[in-house]
């Protein structure tokens, strides 16, 4: 298997504190550096979110503008992938920062429960952060918490509600949603292959689960997610060094199933994403 493997770093989220573990980015310099690391070890998006002076999560433009500048600077070519996620903000607040035009911003078309809430994403709201993606030439990457997700993605993209390709994640391991379950996995991969052949598609697991989905989808083909807003360690023991010793354990997983890690030129083909300068 000869496809490069895109590898994207979720470099702080809006859940790990410095308590969870102290290489977890906060402030804006902190995920700066995190992530530059993160891409030299083989990194080419970023998936990001912001937090307050208090290190709590914001969907504040102003900061999010700061973090792409300051990105953009130290990791040329490095594709930008904004959170429109319920935790950082509520309503059309969290897709405040899409006139920025990042690259790419997250989308989850559907509500779920996680452990303590709903994370809820009414169909007005959907709407309006998918037309806000149109307008701004915003490549969604769907977050699928559930099956529903997916399918619900593949009718919007069809309808020409996404801007550009349709990229989905398999999001597995959120403790009341979809788990890491590797019947569902292989279902999901074939659902892909069928009813949206020309996609590229994502998996992410949550926890402990994370180096188990990130082989899986390496293994199957497709793309992987890992960083610490996702899994603050490397086992159930061991703290993360950092997100750059998570992005290389990825990439060692790459070398074993014989793929390439994507460099950003190549994952912004895979992707179908605007071309920058080097």
């Amino acid at each position: 298997m000869t496809t490069p493997c895109i590898l994207c770093v979720a470099i702080t989220g809006s859940v790990p504190t410095k308590a969870d573990n102290p290489a977890v980015p906060v402030t804006i310099s902190e995920q700066i550096e995190s992530t530059h690391a993160a891409f030299e070890a083989g990194a080419s998006i970023a998936h990001c979110h912001v937090r307050d002076d208090d290190g709590h999560p914001t969907s504040d433009p102003e900061r999010f503008a700061r973090l792409k500048e300051g990105l953009e600077r130290h990791c040329p070519g490095m594709i930008m992938q904004l959170s429109t996620g319920g935790r950082s903000g509520a309503g059309r607040a969290r897709g405040g920062m899409l006139p920025l035009r990042p690259d790419m911003a997250s989308l989850s078309v559907g509500s779920n429960n996680f452990p303590t809430r709903v994370y809820e994403n009414s169909p007005d709201l959907v709407a309006w952060l998918a037309a806000e993606m149109r307008t701004h030439e915003v490549v969604p990457e769907i977050e699928a918490f559930d099956l529903s997700h997916i399918l619900h993605a593949i009718r919007m993209h069809g309808a020409g509600l996404l801007f550009g390709p349709l990229y989905v994640q398999f999001v597995m391991g959120v403790t009341n949603a979809m788990p890491a379950d590797r019947e569902v996995f292989d279902f999901y991969v074939t659902l892909m292959r069928t009813r949206a052949p020309d996609a590229n598609w994502c998996a992410a697991g949550i926890g402990p689960n994370q180096v188990v989905v990130n082989e899986w989808a390496i293994a199957a083909g497709g793309h992987t997610r890992t960083g610490l807003e996702d899994n603050v360690r490397l086992d159930r023991h061991t703290l993360a060094p950092s997100n750059a010793a998570l992005v290389r354990r990825a990439a060692d997983l790459c070398e074993k199933y014989e793929r390439p890690v994507a460099t950003w030129r190549q994952a912004r083909e895979i992707l179908g994403l605007r071309p920058v300068a080097a």
